[in-house]
């Protein structure tokens, strides 16, 4: 079968090829590897274009060790990845703090973060891993920040009430970003293009303990309430962080459901997490790749109409369901 490359795919392939840094071609491995065709013509080139980006990744990391500096990956913990962005001294650090146990260095002065600092926010009986990003700014933002960015799966962009330029700072931000093919979109958004990613993301207006924000806030609602939700925080008081908690969780569009093994009680403290939409034997396949294969039927107290209804292997589980798979 023909791999069929793209004109997007081949322009990835020439900066590629035309890069003088690892960043840079780390950078455009990623973008192709996000453009080419998925199908079996192309099964040996994925591979090839993997075997490289894992080599360029060791390379980078090994310098970095040379260097004495930090690493620039974040490994993916816990039931989703959210990544925190906006201009500098807008209060991610301070977030991240208020929401985990990371300790970012904290600041009144811009790019205080020069590194990726990742912490885990519990909620309920799950945890969601925060990942506070440097600033993304015109002045300055570190060459890797948009790829941490691409595989979130939720971004919050911060705004900064008590910034007199909040508009225009987060237009920076966007814009930014959209340059290297990144978008912050409205959860629920349609599939991006070719070549593009779309991070679902939540507007947190921080400093809402501050003089002039209730009417900031307002500009800020009128401004960007048909492209993101919008939520007011604060840092400093601790105004709308629980909440905030429910808030993320449901931007990830994720579910927590149960197994119950046949007589016996379910284990309400280790939920199955799932994308919302997943279907039983999806859920078989996350606990053991054999039970999705070997699976027969299914009972449910939950989302069913009746308490330990059977269902089948397309039934699409609800939050809270308690599954009893039969194999």
């Amino acid at each position: 079968m023909p791999a069929n490359l793209t004109p997007q795919y081949l322009e990835a392939d020439r900066r590629f090829k035309a890069a003088k840094t690892i960043e840079e071609k780390v950078a455009a491995l990623e973008e192709m590897l996000s453009l080419i065709p998925k199908h079996k013509g192309t099964e040996h080139l994925q591979g090839d274009l993997k075997r490289r980006l894992a080599k360029l990744r060791a390379e980078a990391e090994q310098a970095r060790r040379r260097r004495g500096g930090f690493s620039t990956s974040v490994d993916r913990e816990g039931a989703g990845q959210v990544v925190l962005v906006g201009p500098p001294n807008a209060g991610k650090s301070s977030l991240v703090a208020c929401l985990t146990k990371a300790q970012s260095e904290v600041g009144d002065y811009p790019f205080t973060t020069r590194r990726p600092i990742a912490g885990m926010m519990q909620f309920v009986n799950i945890q969601i891993q925060l990942v506070d990003l440097p600033a993304v700014s015109d002045e300055y933002m570190e060459p890797w920040v948009p790829s941490l960015v691409r595989p979130a799966d939720l971004a919050l962009l911060i705004a900064d009430l008590a910034s007199p330029s909040v508009l225009e700072d987060l237009e920076k931000v966007i814009a930014i970003l959209d340059r290297r093919k990144v978008a912050l979109v409205s959860p629920g958004s349609p599939p991006p293009p070719t070549g593009w990613a779309h991070v679902p993301t939540l507007l947190l207006a921080n400093k809402a303990d501050t003089a002039s924000a209730e009417t900031v806030l307002e500009i800020l609602r009128s401004e960007y309430r048909s492209r993101f939700p919008v939520h007011a925080v604060s840092a400093q008081t601790g105004r709308g962080l629980e909440p905030l908690r429910r808030t993320i969780y449901d931007g990830l569009c994720i579910v927590r459901v149960y197994s119950k093994p046949p007589g016996k009680e379910p284990s309400m403290q280790s939920p199955v997490v799932l994308p919302r939409g997943s279907t039983i034997v999806e859920m078989a396949a996350a606990i053991h790749k054999d039970f999705a294969r070997q699976l027969k039927y299914a009972r449910v107290w939950g989302g069913t109409k009746f308490s330990g209804q059977r269902v089948q292997q397309d039934y699409v589980v609800q939050e809270g369901d308690v599954i009893e798979l039969h194999i």
